[in-house]
Formats: structure tokens, sequence, C-alpha cells
């Protein structure tokens, strides 16, 4: 009788065991194929680049259930502010300034994607560069999602080969270079600082690159929290090294009132005439598409292209300044987990790049799928950086980032004035930061 008894206890057991398995299975199932339910995702995304995205969240609608809720702003910083404050972000934002991130995150409005995300393949996808620039405090707290490089100088193929010049690999190399030609009573450099309210934001990449590369990421993060002063020797080295370019009449085409009046977007014009007026220009990877639209007869990689910001230190050779959005999470949902896992994978970006919107900072992306020479090369500085920061000016709260802009203008009307420059700046610094 007590044998039976036991046995009637075993045989309860198991079929609680093999019911709780056929639940647990079923329910894993569920997780990993349909969720069903929404995400809200707020972005500035329009034009071509929302075309992108409704593509990219096609097979991820499809294969999860999920209905994107998407939101399209161009003041997306103060809309998120007001959303926040009244206790209902959306799940989902992609921001373009990694400062605005870190604003949020400090308020503890953040999810801690380490907890989300499989961080052995983020890690082997993502440069470190890339991942430290989405940490704050010790938590990570967002992905970049599609990017684009700084600091690359454009030029045209056919003109450095009939002047018989090399890429140039180092800082020393280009200068040279660049004396060469000047001293040929030919102008090595373009350069074109009008963009209307924003005037002489070209010139702060500049004076970023160089810091970067001869102070190293810890100065250049400093300085762009306020903690380096402005008349510091890291950061006046900086603007002396541009200004043996902008300070000096024959490497300017047109001179400095060219360079203060010509808009940025046209100021490589001078690399593809005939005779070329000038052979180098200094701007971000999407200048290919101004290039493209002002010269369509122009082949990209043959008849233009790019190399990157030479090395100045080699400690810093591997360095990248870039831009790009950054995917943050408000709220933590089984949806939102799933779109943001979607979303930082090599299959969703593929879509950017192929459509020609940006790049991807994932490793994983194939080189293959870029659609041009140009955006691949770019897309290879880009994944083999072990330095990434990003842009400073950027970073930096908005009436120093104003003041940076108008003192690039000043010191290139005055380049003798660069003392005091720097002196006013560095006031502005203590009196905001």
């Amino acid at each position: 009788m007590k044998t039976h008894s036991y046995l009637i206890v075993f045989i309860l057991i198991l079929s609680f065991l093999v019911v709780f398995s056929a639940f647990g299975a079923s329910k894993k199932e569920e997780i990993e194929g349909t969720i069903g339910g929404s995400v809200s995702v707020i972005a500035q995304w329009g034009g071509n680049e929302l075309e992108i995205f409704n593509n990219m969240v096609a097979p991820f609608e499809d294969e999860t259930g999920i209905r994107v809720d998407y939101e399209g702003t161009r003041d997306i910083n103060a809309i998120l502010t007001t959303r926040v404050q009244a206790g209902n972000p959306p799940d989902i934002a992609i921001l373009s300034s990694p400062a605005k991130m870190a604003e949020f995150a400090r308020m503890g409005e953040l999810v801690d994607l380490s907890n989300v995300l499989d961080m052995g393949k983020l890690k082997k996808d993502y440069a470190k560069g890339w991942i430290d620039l989405a940490t704050i405090d010790g938590k990570l707290v967002g992905v970049f999602v599609k990017t684009a490089v700084k600091g690359t100088i454009w030029y045209s193929p056919p003109n450095l080969k009939s002047e018989g010049i090399s890429i140039p690999k180092t800082w020393d190399e280009m200068m040279s270079v660049s004396e060469k030609l000047a001293s040929q009573g030919k102008t090595p450099w373009s350069v074109g600082l009008e963009s209307g309210s924003a005037s002489g934001w070209p010139g702060t990449d500049w004076i970023e690159d160089i810091v970067l590369r001869t102070a190293g990421p810890e100065k250049y993060v400093d300085w762009y929290k306020g903690k380096l002063a402005w008349t510091s020797p890291e950061i006046k080295k900086a603007w002396e090294m541009w200004g043996r370019i902008v300070a000096d009449e024959k490497m300017i085409y047109g001179g400095r009132q060219y360079v203060l009046s010509t808009n940025f977007g046209q100021a490589a014009q001078p690399l593809f005439t005939s005779p070329p007026r000038a052979y180098f220009h200094h701007q971000a990877t999407f200048m290919q598409g101004f290039i493209a639209k002002q010269f369509p007869n122009l082949v990209p990689g043959e008849d233009y292209n790019f190399f990157a910001f030479p090395v100045i230190d080699k400690k810093y050779a591997k360095a990248v300044e870039g831009a790009g959005d950054v995917c943050i999470m408000f709220n933590d949902t089984p949806q939102a987990e799933a779109f943001i896992k979607y979303f930082a994978g090599a299959k969703a970006q593929t879509f950017w790049v192929k459509g020609g919107s940006g790049l991807s900072a994932n490793r994983s992306v194939s080189l293959s799928d870029y659609p041009d020479e140009l955006s691949r090369n770019a897309a290879k500085i880009l994944t083999g950086a072990e330095i990434v920061v990003f842009d400073a000016s950027d970073m930096m709260p908005s009436a120093m980032n104003q003041a940076f802009w108008s003192a690039v203008m000043d010191y290139v009307q005055n380049p003798q004035k660069l003392d005091s420059i720097l002196e006013k700046l560095d006031k502005i610094r203590k009196d905001i930061y």
C-alpha cells in the first residue's frame, strides 16, 4: 500500500514536469518568435533616411509581430525633455548628440543596456571607442547605429598624379607637400567656413582633429568638458598648427576673405576645375554628396577621393573623430528590448549602408554592402579605429560651441590675435561650466 502511494506521487510529479516543460518550451518559442504589441520610437529622420528606416523595420515587424510607432521631429531634444519631465518618454529615441544622452542617463531615465544586449557579441562587433562613448558613469546606455567619419582630406587622384604627389601618411608629409606646391605658385588648400549663423564650424573640426592627435583622447575630453583651458599649451598648439595653413595666404585659395565668405558645401569646387585651383580640402565623409551634386560626371574613387587625417603622434595613429546617431531606451519592455537588439545588429544596419545614408560602426556589416569605393574606405577607417571620439564642439554647451565658431572666424581674419582670442574663449568657459 505504501509502495502504491509512492508510485502515485511519482506519476503526479512526472506529469507536472512534462506539462511545465511543454509550457516553458512554448513560452520560449513565443518569445523568440512572435512577441506582438508595439514600440514607440522617436528620431529626427525624414526623407531618404526615413524611407531606409521603414525598409529596415519591415522585416522586424513581420518576424516579431511588433508594430513600430515612429515619430519624426527636427526638434527632438526639446520634445524629449518635455516628455521626460511629464513622465511620458517614448520607449526608444535616436539622438545625434551624446551630450543629451548623457544628460538623460544622469537623470536616471535610461535603461542599462548591458542587461539587455549580449555584451560579448557587442564587444566583438563594436570598437571599444564606440562602446565607451555610449557608457555613462559605468553604464552602457546607448548603441551607435549610424555614423560618419570626420577629418577626411579630399583630393583629385588625377591632379595629384600629374604633380607626382603620393598620399601623405603623416602631418609632416602633408605640410611638406603643401609647402612645395605653394613654392611653385600653386595653391594647396581650399577652405570654406561660411554656414549662416553657424559660420566657423568647419574650422572647429580642424582644431578638434589636431587636438585629438597631439594631446590624446583624455585631454580632448577634458577640453570639451571645460576642464582644460583654451589658453593651455595643448589647445594653443592646435590653433597654431592649423594656422600654418589658414594664416598663410599662399596656402589657401582665394585668400582669407574667400575662406571666410565661401559656404562649406562649395569649398571643394577649386579641386575639380581645369586646371585645378587647389589640391586638398578637409571635410567629413558627407562631402561626397556635395561633390557628386556639383560634378555629376565625376566618378567617385577615380576622379575624387579622400584619405584619413594624417598621423601626427604615432600613439594616436588609430584615432578617429566621428559623428553619428545613438539609440537609447527609456522603457524596458519586451518590445523595446527586441527592437534595440535588432537595431544594433548587422542585419538592420546593412540597410543604412546599402542606402548610402551612413556608415555602420558594427564590424559585422560586410564591406561589400557599401555602394561604392568611397563609402567602403570610410567604413574601413571607422571599424579599424582603436580610439573614437565625438565631435568636441557638439559636446560643448551651446554658448561655448557658438563662441568657438566665432573664434574660428576671428582667427582667420586676424591670426596675430590668437592669444586674445583664446583668453576670450577661456573667460566664457569659466562663466559657463
